[in-house]
């Protein structure tokens, strides 16, 4: 009974929540602090060797700026960087295999320490001491597969630097919301970047990002209209054919 009470009350729920939307376009999130997130956790990554800063004595040149009066780039929490996501991904992939296999055993046993001429006292006479067991096997196997997949993805969102790891690493996330009428597109980067690969700009490719986490989606009238209802899904995780 409880379990029937649970299935019945979670469309309810879903219902309530849509309910409490209506007549109304989706909320957009609150500007936040991304490390007050209950799940975010500091990032511990593999280390190398403190080094000592090289000596640059007399010098109006500091290592790794790009402008003799200030670094305009990202490097403390709280900096922003501009991550640029261009992903333009194509594969094709294409299987096929056929397998085929025959086998053929005889077993006989014409003599075995005289026994032989007491075998038809057990079995039937008609039996052929060399031809005790014979099996034939034949097997047939062919499969066949392809995937085409053509991505792409071109984009522009601004993360925060919000932690500085011990080698000079930065941990940057990001998260972008755009509404256009009732439909809510919200766009998250999070990753590891290495200030060297910060361009003059203070922008960043994509592909330089170690441990990169980019989600691109939306929810509103259209995204609902495509999600199946909560009873299909249900019944696609419950039902084995």
């Amino acid at each position: 009974m409880r379990a029937a009470a649970l299935l019945l009350a979670l469309p309810l729920l879903g219902a309530c929540e849509r309910l409490s939307d209506l007549g109304r376009p989706p909320a957009m999130a609150g500007i936040e602090n991304p490390t007050a997130d209950p799940n975010w956790r500091q990032v511990s990554m593999p280390m190398p060797a403190l080094q000592a800063p090289p000596a640059a004595a007399n010098s109006l040149w500091r290592p790794g700026s790009r402008t003799f009066l200030r670094d305009q780039r990202a490097a403390q929490p709280g900096d922003l960087v501009t991550v640029l996501v261009s992903i333009q991904d194509q594969a094709q992939l294409s299987n096929e295999t056929e397998r085929e296999r025959q086998g053929s055993d005889t077993l006989g046993i014409p003599r075995l320490l005289g026994l032989e001429s007491s075998w038809t006292r057990i079995f039937p006479n008609t039996i052929d001491p060399t031809r005790l067991v014979q099996t034939n096997g034949e097997q047939n196997a062919s499969g066949s597969g392809s995937i085409r997949r053509n991505e792409t993805v071109t984009l522009r969102v601004a993360a925060t630097v919000v932690q500085v790891l011990p080698n000079g690493n930065l941990v940057v996330a990001g998260r972008q919301q755009v509404r256009v009428n009732s439909e809510l597109r919200d766009l998250t980067v999070s990753g590891i970047i290495r200030p060297q690969d910060i361009a003059s700009d203070n922008t960043v490719r994509h592909d330089r990002l170690a441990e990169a986490r980019i989600a691109y989606g939306g929810r509103g009238t259209i995204s609902d209209m495509q999600r199946p209802r909560v009873g299909q899904e249900l019944l696609d995780i419950l039902l084995p054919f």
